[in-house]
Parts: structure tokens; C-alpha cells; sequence
């Protein structure tokens, strides 16, 4: 059924604005966005298609993993739709990091967590990044060390404190995510933190934490008393 042939109770924009934003559904906000269907699938249809291209059911964490070449495969959506709905993300993305950088206190585990939150916990391969301070612990700048998994050959101190000298540093934080979504230490993730703390010690820029960020959780190595 074509979305203008429902009633206009049912309809997304009709409902969007009688009853107001809450009251849609996960496909029916996305459907807004993509406007307009094929003849054989209405967006309403084709927004929950997206939404479970990566889980059994409507998901907006499948929108997060969902690449450009994906959305662009789809019938019906193309190229200036699929940049719509990821610059869209984008968006939700920093309007979440800045939100929590208002009041970001680096020496808290859980603000730093929360402010790489939305970034880090769809991704599909480990990232590895540096998180760069100042001596009043507010963020100089932060930095892409690896991609893939996590061994001691792809983390090598040197890259790790290369990024911190040259920026000054005062001590560093250093963060990864779990694509699993369970942010667990592996022995792998011990082992990095004990040699880049050490490293860290014998340079005079310590390492103040290591956080492993999962699907909505975080783990901090300090806080479990490995550093």
C-alpha cells in the first residue's frame, strides 16, 4: 500500500505532527527522511528494510553499521538519499560528542566513554586511539593508532608516544572498542597496557588509563586495577 493511500492518522507526517515525535516508530522517522518509495515498496517499507539489512529485526543499530555502497545498492534509495541518511548520522554522532564535552572531565573514565560512545561502539573492526593531555588533563587532541586486531605488533609504543611528543603531551589515555559489543580485557588488551604504561614511566608521560569500549558499555584497565 502506498503511504498516501492510508489514513492520514497513519500516515508518518500526519502523525508526526498530531501526536509529536515519540509516538513513531523507528521506520516511520526514517521514512520521513527517505520520502518517497518504488512502486513495489513504500518508504515506510523500504526504511525497515534498511533498518534490518545487519539484525533479524528493525534495528537502528543496523543504520549505524550500514555502509554508503550498501545504502546506494538499494532500490529506491540511490546516491543523494544515502548521503542524507549518513550525514544524518553523522549529525546524531556530534551532537553526542559535543554534548559531553561541555562538561568533559578526562580524568573521569566514564565521561571520556561517553564521549566516544557513539563513535566507537558500531564499529566493525578495533580502533586504537591515543587520547593526548595537557597537564590540567583537558584534551589536547586524540589519534588513530591502529585498525584491525589488537596485537602488540599493531600497538607499538613507539606510534603511541611518537603522537604524544609531538603534541607536547603532559599524559596520555588510551582507548579501543570491542566489536562484539563486550568490552571484557582480553589478555592481549593487558599485556598492551602494561607495556605502554611501562614505556610511559620511562619516558615521564604516563598513562593514565585504558578504556575498552563496548555496545553501550565501557571497561576501564585503571578502575580493574591493571594500571
Amino acid at each position: 500500500m502506498r503511504i498516501q493511500d492510508k489514513p492520514l492518522c497513519s500516515r508518518p507526517y500526519e502523525k508526526f505532527e498530531k501526536y509529536g515525535e515519540s509516538v513513531l516508530t523507528d521506520s516511520e522517522l526514517l521514512a520521513m527522511l527517505i520520502r518517497s518509495g518504488t512502486k513495489d515498496c513504500n518508504a515506510e517499507e523500504l526504511a525497515a528494510h534498511i533498518l534490518c539489512l545487519h539484525e533479524t529485526e528493525p534495528s537502528l543499530v543496523s543504520l549505524y553499521q550500514t555502509s554508503f555502497e550498501e545504502l546506494y545498492q538499494i532500490k529506491g534509495i540511490g546516491k543523494v538519499k544515502a548521503l542524507q541518511i549518513l550525514a544524518l548520522l553523522e549529525l546524531c554522532k556530534r551532537i553526542t560528542r559535543q554534548k559531553h564535552a561541555c562538561s568533559l572531565k578526562v580524568s573521569s573514565p566514564k565521561a571520556l566513554s561517553d564521549y566516544f560512545m557513539e563513535d566507537m561502539r558500531h564499529l566493525k573492526e578495533e580502533n586504537f586511539i591515543v587520547i593526548l593531555l595537557d597537564a590540567k588533563c583537558k584534551m589536547l587532541g586524540h589519534k588513530i593508532i591502529s585498525k584491525g586486531s589488537l596485537t602488540s605488533s599493531i600497538v607499538h609504543p613507539r606510534e603511541v608516544y611518537k603522537a604524544a611528543i609531538q603534541k607536547s603531551a603532559y599524559s596520555i589515555i588510551v582507548i579501543h572498542n570491542h566489536p562484539s559489543g563486550d568490552p571484557t580485557p582480553s589478555k592481549e588488551d593487558i599485556q598492551i597496557t602494561k607495556r605502554l604504561k611501562e614505556s610511559g614511566d620511562l619516558m615521564g608521560i604516563p598513562l593514565l588509563d585504558h578504556i575498552i569500549i563496548g555496545d553501550g558499555l565501557y571497561i576501564s584497565l585503571k578502575e580493574e586495577n591493571y594500571i
